[in-house]
């Protein structure tokens, strides 16, 4: 997956094990500008490196899995955790930041027309986020 974003934070990396390093970083994702996400991703040995060379307020876009898994704790109640892995973050070569963020592989939308449904045609005073 890929999505086009803001950096909006950069963690120093933290070393989990002898064996083990991860870096946080959150980003600003304005799919709808009017209600942007911020989205915390984590990158893991030697992509901690990569973040070295960005800075807070970039546009970047980032690469990532999504991993999910479950844990059992002592009392025996199952945990589930979900992690975006990020494995490749490049700078945005564009000006501005994207209106339009589609996960990579995704089909733009048709283009409006004139004859759609009255139910289909956005209503101006609807001010939910979602």
């Amino acid at each position: 997956m890929e999505i086009k974003a803001k950096v909006e934070k950069i963690f120093p990396t933290q070393q989990v094990s002898a064996s083990f390093r991860k870096r946080e970083f959150v980003v600003e994702y304005a799919d709808n500008p009017q209600y942007p996400e911020l989205i915390k991703f984590e990158c893991i040995q030697d992509k901690c490196d990569q973040l070295d060379g960005f800075s807070e307020g970039q546009n970047v876009n980032v690469s990532f899995n999504l991993k999910g898994r479950k844990w059992t704790d002592p009392q025996g109640v199952d945990k589930y955790f979900t992690s975006l892995q990020a494995w490749r973050i490049t700078a945005d070569q564009g000006q501005a930041a994207p209106q339009n963020n589609a996960p990579t592989g995704a089909t733009p939308p048709p283009p409006a027309s004139s004859d759609e449904p009255d139910w289909l045609k956005s209503d101006e005073s609807d001010d939910l986020p979602f």
